[in-house]
Formats: structure tokens, C-alpha cells, sequence
């Protein structure tokens, strides 16, 4: 499923780079959805991306952790992981937009694109699933805790969003962040002592 997830991703993507019309459509205006409630935009916009850099980070990040995240669903619970695995994919796209929603309703000047709070939602199911696995970062030749790279995203992330200096949706991969890390949870609670009996020996 996440191979298909980035098949559909890329196409549409690419699509839009060549037809406005398409971008426009998509893209994710919270004033559009609060006034004129287009609600499809939450959804819409995760589809398509900004530029190349843009999509081809988004995309690789899902490769390569997107596939762990589904085979450890459906080890833990069978080819309905699966679709526990959509579920938290496409939830984390609507969760991840909520505090962009509430930030900018009355903003019809705003827009966003990208799945990057969906992936970021990915990306910290892996953490709790293997919190020392290694990080790898583009242009550092040592990986890093998985552990360590999340605290560090997420402060980075809650920083950035209180500044509003650039425009990448910093709202977005924390929120996105966070809500990936307790998903499975809701399935299972059993995980997160899993996960601190990874990272106690870790921490001391």
C-alpha cells in the first residue's frame, strides 16, 4: 500500500506542475474550506506538492519508512494492519490540517501543499516501533537514534511554527508528528512500555 500510495502521489503531483487549474483546485486554502466549505482541500492537497525537491523528499521519506510502518501493522495484526495503516496515513492528513485551519480561516491568501504531515505521521510510528533504530540525514554520514531525531523534530517544528518566517507548514509535521506516535496506541497500549523499556537503558 505504500508503494501505491506514492505511485497515485507522484502522478498527481506531476499533473499539477503542468496544469495550474489542477494546483489551484487542490491545494489546501483554509479560508476556502471555512467559508465555503470545501472540505475536500484537507484531503486534496496531500496529493500534490510545491516543486521536485518537494515531492522527491516527501516521497523518499515514505519509501523508506512508510514500508516498516505497514509490515510491523500487519505483523502485529494480520492483513487488517493494512488498513490500519490507510487509516493512519489519511487521518494524519486531516489531523495534521486542523491547527492550520484554526491558524489561518480568515487568511484567503494562505495556501498549502504537500504530504508532509502525513508523513511526518509515518515517520513517528517508526519511532515508536524502533525508537534506537537509525535516522539517516541527507550529507551526515552517521545515523542517528530515531529517538533523538524525533525530540529534535518536534522542538524544531513547535519553534519554527511560532515564528511564521518561511513557508513550509510547521504546524503540519508537528501535529502530524504527534499524532502518528499515539496511533497505534489506540490499538494497542501495550507498545508504548515496549517502547520505554527501548530507550531507559538508552537514557542512562
Amino acid at each position: 500500500m505504500t508503494y501505491i500510495i506514492i505511485a497515485i502521489t507522484v502522478l498527481v503531483s506531476i499533473s499539477a506542475f503542468n496544469n495550474q487549474s489542477l494546483m489551484h483546485r487542490f491545494q489546501y486554502n483554509p479560508y476556502q474550506v471555512y467559508h465555503q466549505k470545501q472540505y475536500y482541500r484537507i484531503f486534496s492537497h496531500a496529493l500534490i506538492h510545491a516543486d521536485w525537491n518537494h515531492l522527491i523528499f516527501n516521497m523518499l521519506t515514505l519509501f523508506f519508512f512508510g514500508a516498516y510502518v505497514e509490515s510491523a501493522f500487519k505483523s502485529l495484526y494480520g492483513m487488517v494492519g493494512i488498513l490500519y495503516f490507510i487509516l493512519l496515513y489519511v487521518s494524519a492528513i486531516l489531523i495534521s490540517s486542523l491547527r492550520t485551519l484554526k491558524k489561518h480561516q480568515n487568511d484567503s491568501w494562505y495556501n498549502a501543499v504537500g504530504a508532509s504531515g502525513a508523513v511526518s505521521a509515518v515517520l513517528f510510528s517508526f519511532i515508536l516501533f524502533q525508537p534506537l533504530g537509525k535516522i539517516f540525514i541527507f550529507f551526515i554520514p552517521i545515523g542517528i537514534p530515531a529517538i533523538v531525531f524525533g525530540v529534535a523534530y518536534l522542538v524544531y517544528s513547535a519553534y519554527m511554527a511560532k515564528q511564521n518566517v518561511d513557508n513550509i507548514g510547521h504546524d503540519a509535521h508537528f501535529w502530524g508528528a504527534v499524532y502518528g506516535f499515539i496511533f497505534p496506541l489506540f490499538f494497542d497500549f501495550r507498545l508504548i512500555i515496549y517502547f520505554l523499556s527501548e530507550i531507559f537503558p538508552f537514557i542512562n
